[in-house]
């Protein structure tokens, strides 16, 4: 396993700064907005390093809306939670950046936090759906908290018009469709080799993932292997069980270059117990 690409492919192609123009395009088709200038975005993605284990796809700021994508291969219904985490440590990067006073008497203005999920799994998910946090909750009591999340199924063949919309996401969505249907005939690390090969050439990716082949490849991979490991672990019993076989699981999806907040919604275990599995 290639463990130097940390970054999944979704944000690769929409969260770095490079492609301000595809995450702009994105925005709009989920909004049905229509902004033009890609230099409006701030992008304000959480990476890993900077947080022990609490990390996010992509964040941006635009409009005075703070946007926070998650692209899931195998669902989460923990999602919500991590979200709700997510957004706490951004605003706190917000307000360190621009010097605000939190304990202050003049209230702050922060950008409105808007969630979006664009699942690409294996389950029969509707185009859209909405869910809500207050779900988990162990009461049927009103809440003074809320975190609310619009789902939608990337997979090809769905969101007819949010892919006319976005082309990027359309192709993105192409890339994964194709490596599903070719590794059911060849290994997984064959059929990343023909796709780039084979997008055809008015794709809006190709040439960019052509110059980043050997970061497209190790990322692609890493994906590939990390979900189809999900599923194995998901059925094996032993994570439901004692302590030492949940640490042993940990240990193994580890090394599959899964990230630590994975890890601890399929096993259970806190961050801090699965950081110290690496040391």
């Amino acid at each position: 396993m290639q463990k130097e690409y940390k970054d999944r492919q979704f944000t690769f192609i929409f969260g770095s700064s490079e492609n301000k123009a595809w995450t702009l395009s994105l925005y709009n088709a989920v909004n049905g907005s229509h902004y033009s200038n890609p230099d409006d975005i701030e992008i304000t993605t959480i990476k890993e390093v900077l947080y022990l284990g609490m990390h996010n796809d992509v964040s941006f700021v635009i409009d005075n809306q703070l946007s926070l994508y998650e692209q899931q291969s195998s669902y989460n219904p923990n999602m919500l939670l991590r979200l709700l985490q997510y957004v706490g440590n951004i605003f706190e990067a917000y307000v360190k950046k621009h010097r605000l006073n939190k304990y202050g008497e003049t209230l702050i203005k922060l950008p409105v936090p808007k969630f979006v999920v664009f699942y690409n799994g294996k389950h029969d998910e509707p185009d859209e759906k909405f869910l809500k946090l207050s779900d988990a909750f162990l009461a049927d009591v009103q809440a003074d908290i809320e975190v609310t999340v619009k789902m939608l199924n990337i997979n090809f063949g769905h969101n007819k018009e949010l892919f006319k919309a976005c082309k990027p996401l359309m192709e993105y969505s192409w890339i994964i469709e194709k490596i599903r249907e070719d590794s059911k005939s060849m290994s997984a690390e064959e059929a990343v080799n023909r796709i780039i090969s084979e997008m055809p050439s008015d794709f809006i990716l190709k040439s960019f993932l052509e110059i980043h082949q050997a970061e497209v490849k190790g990322m692609l991979l890493t994906e590939y292997n990390e979900t189809e490991a999900m599923n194995l672990f998901k059925e094996d019993g032993k994570r439901e069980g004692k302590l030492e076989g949940k640490l042993e699981d940990a240990r193994k999806m580890l090394d599959f270059n899964m990230d630590i907040a994975t890890i601890s919604a399929v096993t259970g275990l806190s961050s801090s117990d699965i950081a110290a599995l690496r040391c």
